[in-house]
Parts: structure tokens; sequence; C-alpha cells
């Protein structure tokens, strides 16, 4: 029998589109549409919202200037959580 096909999730970010997400298996698969955000095509995700978190970190209008990383660190990304719109 045939999975039905799940909705795909739009990723904006600051009103430019990141790419979308679409549920494989157990996880959610992004999937990029611009740069920067290629650099995550391909990536896994738990929920969708965590790739819209890693999108944010990479958008340069989002970064932190003061990180020595770039704001890449998805490990610091959900200390802004509550300050990104969704």
């Amino acid at each position: 029998m045939m999975q039905p096909i799940a909705e795909p999730f739009v990723v904006e970010v600051w009103g430019k589109l990141a790419g979308v997400v679409l549920k494989e298996g157990g996880a959610f698969r992004f999937h990029a549409v611009a740069p920067p955000f290629r650099e995550l095509d391909g990536a896994e995700f738990s929920i969708p919202g965590f790739a819209r978190l890693a999108a944010a970190r990479l958008d340069p209008h989002t970064r932190d200037p003061h990180t020595l990383d770039g704001g890449r660190s998805l490990g610091s990304a959900s200390h802004s959580a509550s300050s990104l719109p969704l």
C-alpha cells in the first residue's frame, strides 16, 4: 500500500524563502531553494521548527556578530528562538 505524500512545510526567514521541509520516515528533511540556505540542503531535523531555526542562523540578517563560529551553532540557536518570528 502506498503512503500518502506529506504536506511540505515552507521555511521563510525574514520574508525570504529558504526552502521546504518534507517528512521522510521519522525525520523532516530540509530542501534548500536559495543561498545561503543550501548549506542545510538534505539536513534532517526531528521537527520542522528546528529547520526554521537552523535556516535563521544562516541568514546574514539574523547572525550574531559576537559568536566565534559565525552564528552557525545549532546549540545556541535555541537561546535566541524566542526573539525570532516564526
